[in-house]
């Protein structure tokens, strides 16, 4: 992870920015989709990837935008208590969440911070490390299974899509 100070430190590639957003957690959030993934979900199980319910995102242009940019719109939002990183894989670009939730932390904002994650805990050891350095760092786990139950997560407070998904507060 390259944490020196300069210009690609500062910022951040996006598919896109919700201002506010009702139905990924218990909070009324700012949702930031990411612009990468490997599909994994559906190669796993043989199924083409047209088929994932974001494959769609794939299509928008990419956004670059100022870490400040993104931090002003949040703390300048006065219903929105939470950011959710999702979209495609936030963890394919590791660094820009770290920077990202470290420029908040840094100017005193501690809410809540989700990042949905196709990935299950084991496979991401190192990140959950890195992260856990910050406070209220929440991480939803899990590949989306096609035809599989829901299950209310108790943590996010919301349906997640596949049986086998859960959430897990790690800092």
């Amino acid at each position: 992870m390259n944490k020196n100070k300069n210009n690609n430190n500062n910022f951040i590639t996006v598919k896109s920015i919700v201002d506010e957003n009702f139905q990924d957690y218990k909070k009324i959030s700012m949702f930031i989709a990411f612009p990468k993934c490997d599909f994994k979900c559906f190669k796993e199980l043989g199924l083409d990837i047209s088929g994932c319910q974001n494959y769609e995102i794939l299509k928008m242009p990419d956004i670059k935008i100022k870490i400040s940019e993104v931090f002003n719109r949040y703390i300048n939002n006065n219903i929105t208590e939470a950011v959710i990183l999702g979209g495609l894989e936030p963890f394919f670009n590791f660094d820009e969440i770290y920077n990202l939730i470290s420029y908040f932390r840094q100017k005193n904002c501690n809410d809540d911070f989700v990042i949905y994650t196709g990935y299950y805990p084991d496979e991401i050891k190192n990140y959950i490390q890195e992260l856990k350095k910050f406070e209220n760092i929440i991480i939803k786990f899990g590949r989306f299974i096609p035809k599989s139950a829901s299950v209310l997560d108790k943590i996010l407070g919301v349906k997640l899509a596949s049986e086998n998904q859960f959430a897990k507060k790690i800092s």
